[in-house]
Order: structure tokens, then C-alpha cells, then sequence
């Protein structure tokens, strides 16, 4: 498997919007198929890669889903109007690069008459270079979703990129399977859908695999930079975060306690992760069935769900070492 980076950098660039992960199901799958013993798909789209084992079964999710904008309508000079998929903040994506699935490119536009201070969706539009409703009609359909198609780009010891949200969390998960030795569980690695839409892939995952404890592995906000809000308790180049909580869940104090001695007892630089706004997947996997002792790992990443998040290499390798030691010790 590549190193850390360019295994980053090659995920981000895959397509795969809420709804059609499809493509970037398929990279994983061919990525994690030489660890696991038996890799399914559920009905959902969930991507199950299952390691054999005799004890208690444990349960990792990263979401492979990404936002993105879906066209809503076609305007008579070519200009496309759009909805979107997950949270997206006008403001953070005028005149960002866009493509298609189907390769078509183009970039988002404000309209000329739209308040900058008071953005919203309806102030936006995608130019795709159609000079008429029938010329942008033969390039794409209604329904079609674009993502951003700006690329990875190395920053010293970080990393810019797109959809660090949450391609950054499944190469995490595919580096500790490459590293990780005899593990004493039932391991599930679960790569899930439509995350962006409310922990939809996670519900009826859980469900199925059943497990008896699970770890979600997600980005969290390092609001570590100038004019910030404080939101989030993290910082970038502060460690692997053990979630406490964020306002989907309230982790299971077994599992924050177990991770923090972990990285205590395996001298991992690790931080806490309180999080007063956004979710992870542990929000619907901790209220499965009867429920499910979860925890969270968390990457901290600035400006998620931009074109250009930035997260620290050493933090996402530290992320890879306490996932390792919880797949390795029981």
C-alpha cells in the first residue's frame, strides 16, 4: 500500500458523493481485500472487509461519502442552479472548480445582483461553459452531482486537501489493517454510506455486524486559527482525539477511558475531543439494538467541508498507532 500521503491524496480525488460511492467503494475494497478475510456490501452500500477472529466483535467505521452539489435546474443561457448534499456554506465555495462524473468541469459563480454578506444557495450558480439551456442539457442531467475538483497538495508536516471529511478517516483505517498484527476480536471494518445526510450507512450497518463495542473514526474541528470560534477542543498537531462528545453522541466513558490508557501505556500523543456542533456515525452505531459501548477517534481538520481542509500528517499517523493498539489488545 502507498505511504500515508499519497494514499490521502489518491482517496480524496475519487468520486464518491452521498448516494453514489460506488467508485470509491470499489478503490477501498481492492485496497483492504490482501488484510481481511471476507470484504461484503449490504444493501445500503456499506463496505463490510471482516477479520476473522474468536473474541468479542469490534466494530471501526470511516465514512466514505462526500457533500456535494446536485443540479436542480437548467436557467435559458446555461447556467446551472443546485441543491446540495451535506453541509456546505455558500460562502466557502464561490468560484471553486467543480466536476461531474462524467468529467464535465465548471466552477461556482455568484450572481451579479446577490448580496456577498447574506449568501445563500439561490445567490449561486454552476458555469460549466454551456452557452444555452440546450447545450448545458446535452452535458449533464438534472440530478447530477458535482464535487469539488480542486486536488491534495503537501503543506510542510500537513496536509491541504478536499474531503479530508472523511476520505483522510478511511485511509486510517486502511494503514491500521496493513500494520496491525494477531488481534484478539472479531474485527469489522466498515467503510459507510450517506454520512453527510444523517448517519444513514451507520444505522443499518451496525444492525447488521451487531457489534459488541465500536470506534468511529472521523474528522473533528481544530478551531486553532485566527478569528475562530471556539467550538471544538482540539488542535492540529495535538494527537489522535478520543472523542467525548459532539451533538450526536455522548461517548461511552469505558471506551474514552480505554483509549486514553492506550495511548498512555503505547506513549501516543493523543488530545480530547469535545465538540459543541456536528456528528459522527457513533451517533447511530452507540443506539443500535440494545446498544453498543462506542467511543470515537478523531482527526483534527480546519475548514471541513471546504475545497481546502487542512489536517496534520502527524496526527492522522498517531490516529493509524491508537487504532492499531485497540485492534491488538484486548
Amino acid at each position: 500500500m502507498k505511504d500515508t500521503f499519497d494514499l490521502i491524496r489518491d482517496l480524496t480525488a475519487v468520486f464518491g458523493p452521498s448516494g453514489q460511492e460506488q467508485t470509491v467503494a470499489k478503490v477501498i475494497s481492492d485496497l483492504a481485500r490482501p488484510y481481511v478475510d471476507e470484504i461484503t456490501t449490504d444493501t445500503m452500500g456499506n463496505l463490510i472487509a471482516h477479520k476473522r477472529g474468536e473474541g468479542p466483535k469490534l466494530m471501526f467505521a470511516a465514512h466514505m461519502d462526500t457533500i456535494g452539489l446536485v443540479v436542480t435546474y437548467f436557467e435559458e443561457d446555461g447556467a446551472l442552479r443546485f441543491g446540495k448534499l451535506g453541509g456546505i456554506s455558500p460562502k466557502e465555495i464561490r468560484n471553486v472548480s467543480i466536476r461531474f462524473a462524467n468529467g464535465v468541469m465548471g466552477t461556482v459563480k455568484v450572481h451579479g445582483k446577490a448580496d456577498e454578506d447574506k449568501l445563500t444557495l439561490d445567490d449561486l450558480y454552476l458555469d460549466i461553459g454551456a452557452g444555452s439551456w440546450e447545450e448545458a442539457q446535452s452535458m449533464v442531467h438534472t440530478g447530477d452531482v458535482a464535487v469539488f475538483a480542486t486536488a491534495a497538495l503537501p503543506a510542510g508536516k500537513r496536509i491541504i486537501s478536499p474531503y479530508l471529511d472523511n476520505r483522510v478517516s478511511c485511509a486510517v483505517l486502511l494503514k491500521a489493517l496493513e500494520r496491525c498484527g494477531k488481534s484478539p476480536y472479531d474485527l469489522y471494518m466498515v467503510f459507510t454510506v450517506q454520512e453527510e445526510l444523517g448517519l444513514r450507512g451507520a444505522k443499518t450497518a451496525a444492525y447488521g455486524v451487531d457489534p459488541d463495542m465500536a470506534v468511529a473514526v472521523d474528522v473533528t474541528g481544530a478551531y486553532d486559527y485566527p478569528g475562530a470560534p471556539k467550538s471544538g477542543s482540539t488542535v492540529l498537531g495535538g494527537g489522535a482525539a478520543i472523542k467525548v462528545m459532539d451533538s450526536s453522541v455522548i461517548c461511552h466513558p469505558e471506551m474514552v477511558e480505554r483509549l486514553s490508557g492506550l495511548g498512555k501505556e503505547k506513549g501516543i500523543h493523543t488530545q480530547l475531543d469535545v465538540l459543541t456542533r456536528g456528528g459522527t456515525d457513533a451517533g447511530a452505531i452507540h443506539q443500535s439494538r440494545l446498544g453498543v459501548v462506542t467511543g470515537g477517534i478523531s482527526i483534527p481538520c480546519r475548514y471541513s467541508h471546504t475545497p481546502t481542509s487542512i489536517a496534520d500528517l502527524s496526527d492522522i499517523e498517531a490516529c493509524i498507532d491508537l487504532c492499531i493498539s485497540l485492534m491488538e489488545t484486548k
